[in-house]
């Protein structure tokens, strides 16, 4: 039980900024291929702080989330930046290289829990299974939302899609 609400929790991140991203005029395909992504970024980066454990667990983990925090902070500055220019095409997304980056900053926090859970011992398929599986289908549910919005938001959604990817960024720092 406790692992599912661990895995709830860090999944609700993807949520959040999901719901941000999913601003952007998305096609269902990218929709689904941007949550299989984060799910598995949700698998290997705590897959990864496990594997590495406790020596590295508090040098690392402070470090981790600040990456993320930046990560956010400047892709949410880019799609403010994207909404207020005259072109169709936003500046950032969530495809290629963009989709990576926009996976590892949603995926930085499991890397730090997967540092903890490996000091105690958590079962590894459990835990990397059920972060996969709840930050990818929080995803899709925050990416069809945010298309919803975007909707009804028109050409001032991505703006908003921005700044609640910097809130999170915010967030992450402080």
């Amino acid at each position: 039980m406790t692992l599912w609400l661990m895995s709830f929790a860090l999944g609700m991140d993807a949520f959040s900024i999901g719901l941000g991203m999913g601003m952007l005029k998305l096609r269902k395909k990218q929709i689904l291929k941007i949550g299989v992504t984060i799910g598995l970024f949700h698998m290997i980066m705590p897959l990864l702080g496990m594997t590495l454990g406790k020596q590295i667990s508090v040098h690392f983990g402070g470090i981790a989330t600040m990456i993320g925090g930046i990560l956010l902070l400047l892709m949410g500055l880019q799609m403010i930046r994207a909404s207020f220019s005259k072109e169709d095409q936003p500046f950032l997304t969530p495809v290629g290289f963009g989709l990576l980056l926009f996976a590892l900053s949603v995926s930085l926090d499991s890397f730090s829990v997967g540092l903890s859970l490996g000091i105690y011992g958590a079962k590894t398929a459990a835990v990397i299974m059920m972060f996969g599986f709840m930050s990818m289908i929080l995803t899709w549910s925050g990416l069809f939302m945010g298309s919803k919005v975007q909707k009804w938001l028109g050409s001032y959604s991505e703006a908003l899609g921005g700044c609640i990817l910097m809130a999170f960024g915010v967030k992450l720092l402080f």
